[in-house]
């Protein structure tokens, strides 16, 4: 898949003729890469529906070809399958924590509940592990030996009902003092087994009440893994996926779809047979190798750069129209991220410069100021932004507890407004300069 997606990219960026037609020829090979890989044949089509109508309709920023354009419309969908845009969160957000670990025999659940004991190890966690697989005789003798090798607490029992040893398991090693207990279970193949596989697994959830259920599976299953995981999802429902063996030459695509299918997050890829070769999947990262690192990370910044100029732009002229509202600053402070400090932005009102009474020093922002900033304008109400001159001691309040900050905070954001106001209203006073550079300004008068 990797190789076969990245000679699509180049060979689309490189190439001459029709924009449409250099699309639908794209689209086209992106559509036999993502097959071959076994990714489900309705999500390749869905992708491509959602590509080209995005890469036909959309307009690019001012200055963006359309074909670096493109190629980031590209990157945007492809994360978006796979996952989308936010990392995973792999901690757990309370202790204890219980995982449920399913799966069919041969995705190597026995081996990633090890790798997950010594990631979690690893972070500071005190581990166990539950072995209540009693059909393959070596389960038990290999967590045990796992759980030896990570430092992990251990039970597991090689005969009886896998439910009730699964209970059991967890409350003895909770007892222990573990923070985190996974539990193994057992696999099945063949013929007439799937039904009793899913059965068990749903009487040890019912048991146990994990707070995650994590399905392992195998990354060279193919276009199997769409009904494999609905099958699992129906019987217990799933909450994050496992990919393993993704160093080999398996493709790959088919387990990923899992994902989409469920609604669950991948958090694991398995990288190889070593205990610690277990990493946390990052769909940008994934997409970022699929389409090749290089080229692709400098076109998404330039991408980045044009947009937030366009932010710009369109604060400018809220400023000149006399429109400036909490969604102004707001705009401001996105591409302030990147391009800088208010200065920015008054440069591009004709004129401005001019005006030496600006003190633009006491304007200029830090990020971490920046952050705070945004994180209260979106605890705001539609009101509050459109008018912030309502906002009082009791308003101030509820917004500092709402974004994380304080009420110094919050009051100094709206000195800031209040300063930008001030600002606009000198440069509507002063008619002589409007004059002599023999402009009018909507909304300046």
């Amino acid at each position: 898949m990797l190789e076969g997606v990245r000679k699509a990219v180049t060979k689309f960026l490189k190439g001459g003729g029709v924009y449409e037609k250099a699309v639908d020829s794209f689209i086209k090979d992106l559509q036999r890469e993502l097959i071959k890989a076994d990714v489900n044949v309705r999500l390749v089509f869905d992708l491509a529906r959602r590509i080209r109508e995005r890469a036909l309709k959309e307009e690019p920023p001012p200055g963006a070809p359309r074909r670096d354009w493109m190629v980031k419309i590209v990157y945007e969908e492809l994360v978006r399958l796979f996952g989308g845009d936010v990392e995973p969160q792999v901690l757990p957000p309370k202790t204890p924590w219980v995982i449920l670990l399913l799966g069919v025999q041969g995705s190597g659940k026995t081996t990633t509940a090890g790798k997950l004991a010594y990631f979690y190890s690893r972070q500071g966690y005190k581990v166990g592990l539950v072995s209540t697989d009693t059909h393959r005789p070596a389960a038990y003798d290999q967590l045990k030996r796992l759980a030896e090798a990570t430092g992990a607490l251990f039970y597991g029992e090689t005969k009886g009902d896998p439910a009730a040893i699964a209970e059991r398991g967890v409350n003895t090693l909770l007892e222990r003092g573990a923070e985190i207990v996974i539990v193994d279970t057992a696999g099945r193949h063949g013929y007439g087994e799937e039904e009793s596989l899913l059965e068990e697994m749903k009487r040890i959830s019912s048991r146990i009440r994990p707070d995650e259920v994590v399905l392992v599976i195998d990354a060279s299953i193919g276009q199997k893994a769409r009904s494999l995981a609905e099958r699992f999802h129906a019987s217990t429902p799933i909450g994050s996926i496992i990919v393993t063996k993704m160093d080999g030459t398996a493709r790959g695509g088919g387990a990923l779809t899992a994902a989409a299918v469920t609604g669950a997050r991948i958090k694991f890829v398995g990288t190889g047979e070593h205990i610690e070769e277990l990493e946390v999947f990052s769909p940008r990262r994934f997409v970022s190798r699929i389409l090749g690192l290089g080229d692709l990370e400098g076109l998404l910044e330039r991408m980045k750069a044009l947009e937030e100029a366009g932010e710009l732009e369109k604060a400018a002229e809220d400023v000149m129209k006399g429109r400036i509202t909490m969604r102004t600053i707001y705009r401001q402070l996105k591409a302030m991220r990147r391009l800088g400090p208010l200065g920015k932005v008054l440069q591009m009102l004709p004129g401005a410069s001019l005006m030496a009474s600006i003190d633009e020093g006491a304007l200029k922002l830090g990020e971490e100021k920046i952050r705070r900033w945004m994180a209260i304008i979106e605890s705001m109400t539609y009101d509050e932004l459109d008018r912030p001159e309502i906002i009082d001691k009791r308003r101030m309040r509820r917004i500092a507890i709402g974004s994380g900050t304080s009420v110094e905070d919050v009051r100094e954001l709206l000195a800031y407004y209040k300063n930008l106001k001030n600002m606009m209203k000198r440069l509507k006073r002063d008619k002589r300069l409007l004059r002599r550079l023999g402009m009018e300004f909507p909304g300046v008068s």
